[in-house]
């Protein structure tokens, strides 16, 4: 892989693991709910890997939090469990507080692609409309194979830089100000140019 940038090195490899940083709460606490959506459902990690396309190996280390998740193996396991990323947010944080500083929005950042996502809404399982707010270092890009619930509707409003958003294979530009609305049925993609980066909020619903 001699000569091959950053960005071709992300292209080349779906995922990767990481090893946990000092800070690793939220990565344990994601281990623990990974494991429980798995046993509640009757799975082994055999079923699960056949499901998600994850390897075995890598499930095993997810769920013993020997490893931090990339975005691109929970947007898997996500699609496999029926799930958004934000709903097992959720439920990683637990109990419903209707208000929320931004000092207590959970904050987590893809060890692979340096993707920051902030969960803006109040953690509330029950409630299904959503906010979260992405930040996207330039010349990064970031896949995903299929949505966790097919027909799921996004608002994107980019507030900083320039972000491609590709959909069921057609690839919007947006530029500072731009709202991008869609429903997820298939494959999507983001992409930054390499001379900027992005910050952007998504409202699901």
């Amino acid at each position: 892989m001699a000569g091959l940038t950053l960005f071709h090195i992300r292209e080349y490899i779906p995922y990767m693991e990481y090893p946990l940083t000092d800070d690793t709460s939220i990565d344990r606490r994601i281990a623990r709910r990974l494991k429980h959506l798995r046993t509640e459902r009757g799975w082994s990690l055999d079923d699960l890997a056949k499901r998600s396309t994850v390897s075995r190996a890598t499930l095993s280390r997810l769920e013993n939090a020997e490893v931090s998740p990339t975005a691109s193996v929970l947007g898997k396991l996500c699609a496999a469990h029926g799930l958004t990323m934000s709903r097992l947010m959720h439920m990683v944080e637990g109990g419903f507080q209707p208000l929320l500083s931004r000092n207590a929005q959970a904050l987590w950042t893809d060890p692979e692609t340096g993707l920051k996502r902030r969960a803006v809404s109040p953690p509330a399982e029950t409630l299904a409309g959503e906010a979260l707010e992405c930040e996207l270092e330039p010349g990064t890009r970031i896949a995903y194979d299929a949505p966790p619930r097919p027909g799921l509707e996004h608002h994107l409003v980019l507030m900083e830089g320039e972000l491609e958003v590709s959909v069921d294979g057609q690839t919007h530009a947006l530029r500072q100000g731009g709202c991008l609305r869609y429903q997820l049925f298939g494959a999507s993609a983001f992409r930054t140019p390499d001379h900027t980066g992005a910050r952007y909020i998504i409202f699901i619903v």
